[in-house]
């Protein structure tokens, strides 16, 4: 009877922490991926890409998680057509040839029950490189509307576009471009 009780004991734990891992899918009306970068050491030139898609799994009690956010490159916005398919082209993004980015995030760190940073790779131009955000702001609420928990923050990082091979107009043009990424993602 002991070993039973211990099992059954054992099972609810399991199950316990199972149900603390939940699945959101990213909100695309109210997750923005962006980039600054200093033009010539004048102004910050700003641009986003308008159409992503992703996921995060995460578990508060565990302190994991698994955040994918994918954006099509072709999607570039600086306000400027023009500039809009410079950065499209073979010079910046070659969209034609490598027409997603992708972050994928399998490293959580919280600060209690807050995600403080997300660390894992960036796909872009073919290439693979690490990359860790650091989440200024991190928040879940239950949605008025919707009915479901909605998680998401401001993450950013700077990275370095030549790693990827993005070498157009160095020195000039900065290697140095801060990548921001404002989420929300919606419980399943």
């Amino acid at each position: 009877m002991k070993k039973s009780l211990t099992l059954l004991a054992l099972a609810a734990a399991a199950f316990a922490v199972q149900a603390q891992s939940a699945s959101y899918a990213i909100d695309p009306t109210h997750t923005f991926v962006t980039f600054e970068a200093t033009h010539f050491g004048t102004s910050t030139l700003r641009g986003r890409f308008d159409k992503k898609e992703g996921s995060v799994q995460f578990d508060r009690t565990a302190k994991t998680g698994k955040a994918e956010i994918s954006f099509d490159m072709s999607s570039v916005s600086t306000g400027v057509p023009q500039l809009d398919k410079h950065l499209a082209s073979k010079d910046f993004f070659n969209v034609a040839e490598f027409p997603t980015a992708k972050f994928v995030g399998d490293k959580f760190a919280f600060n209690g029950d807050k995600v403080s940073e997300v660390s894992g790779t960036l796909t872009m131009l073919g290439k693979t490189n690490p990359v860790t955000l650091k989440a200024n702001r991190f928040n879940c609420f239950d949605h008025p509307m919707l009915k479901r928990e909605v998680c998401g923050g401001d993450f950013e990082t700077t990275i370095q576009r030549s790693q990827w091979g993005s070498g157009y107009g160095l020195p000039g043009i900065p290697d140095n471009i801060r990548l921001l990424i404002q989420v929300e993602a919606i419980k399943q």
